[in-house]
């Protein structure tokens, strides 16, 4: 009776999930993949319903850094040279740095960062570049993160969004957390079985409604509609299906297999469902090899970076890849098309 209990409860959760639309939920996901010989990829997909005028950039060692929100602002000096993609030139959605450590911004309205004014306080355009200057393992991060010293300001977003995320951390030896702010206190759900993350509801209830889907098997059946929970469940079966191979080169390939499977077809809509978004670009993160694969949408094209090609040592230029919304073709390892640029401003309040 308790076992039958349990199940209605969930489905229930489920069934009452899927008539729930959340304000302005746009779509992103994420997954991390564990191979043989010590190979770890992770994914993601970057939904949003305009273009985020995205570029890549290359940051060395030694940057001077503030969290650009006041004169109580957060200061530091980047210890890792990093590579990281730009939103709307304003915030970093995600990046890479020198050690393996890869740093994913996902969307979630649920997210309330508090208000404490003790703390030195940090953009969230600038959240994920600082986890990407200052830590090398899942763990470092934790430790120090988890002190929630921290207090992250969220202003608008350039579009009017709110600009409201929760963060995924993933490195070389397949350590993985989410990071989650709900109702002003920090959650951290930290360890290796943690390999997906999507958009609402909160993390700990994706966990619950994908035991649902656990329960009936991937193999059996699986959601199919572009909602977070959904996507949740896909990524969850598909990603940890893969068969385990020391390859490289196979593993990134099923690794985007799983991303565009959970991904949003692009020029989406529904009249019944205007927050949910397309997707704009992919990305894949070969933790081992230090090889960064980036897919727009609006080309048919896959190019790649390869860190060990790019200069991160203390005092060497800022370089930047413009992508010029989209618009750009590269093919094959854009490794030397970085060009010298000014460092560009973290978000501040938009008003």
């Amino acid at each position: 009776m308790k076992i039958l209990k349990k199940k209605a409860i969930i489905s229930f959760i489920v069934c009452a999930c899927m008539f729930i639309t959340t304000p302005e939920a746009n779509a992103c996901s994420r997954a991390l993949y564990v191979g043989d010989n010590d190979l770890v990829v992770t994914g993601r997909s970057q939904d949003w319903f305009e273009e985020l005028q995205t570029d890549l950039w290359v940051f060395p060692q030694g940057m001077e850094r503030n969290g650009e929100v006041g004169p109580k602002s957060i200061s530091w000096t980047s210890k890792y040279g990093s590579l990281s993609a730009s939103l709307y030139g304003m915030g970093v959605g995600e990046g890479v740095n020198e050690k393996g450590l890869a740093v994913h911004l996902l969307y979630l309205a649920e997210s309330d960062y508090g208000n404490s004014t003790d703390r030195p306080r940090l953009s969230m355009g600038a959240w994920a570049q600082y986890v990407l200057d200052n830590y090398a393992t899942v763990a470092e991060a934790v430790k120090d993160l988890g002190k929630d010293n921290i207090q992250i300001i969220a202003p608008k977003a350039p579009s009017g969004h709110d600009s409201t995320v929760h963060i995924a951390i993933s490195d070389s030896t397949g350590d993985s957390t989410i990071l989650e702010y709900i109702k002003g206190k920090l959650v951290i759900h930290h360890g290796k079985e943690f390999k997906v993350m999507t958009n609402s509801p909160t993390f700990d209830e994706q966990l619950a409604l994908n035991s649902y889907w656990k329960e009936i098997g991937g193999a059996v059946m699986l959601p199919g509609t572009h909602r977070a929970a959904d996507r949740f469940a896909r990524a969850d079966y598909y990603i940890n299906a893969l068969p385990k191979t020391s390859d490289s080169r196979e593993a990134v390939a099923s690794v985007m297999s799983v991303i565009r499977n959970i991904s949003v077809p692009r020029g989406f809509k529904d009249p019944s469902l205007p927050n949910i978004s397309s997707t704009i670009w992919r990305s894949v993160f070969d933790h081992k090899n230090k090889v960064y694969y980036y897919e727009g949408t609006y080309t048919p094209n896959v190019f790649w970076v390869t860190l060990g090609n790019l200069n991160f040592k203390k005092g060497a230029p800022v370089m930047k890849l413009k992508l010029e919304n989209g618009d750009r073709i590269l093919t094959g390892d854009a490794s030397d098309k970085f060009e010298k640029a000014k460092p560009f401003k973290f978000i501040t309040d938009q008003k």
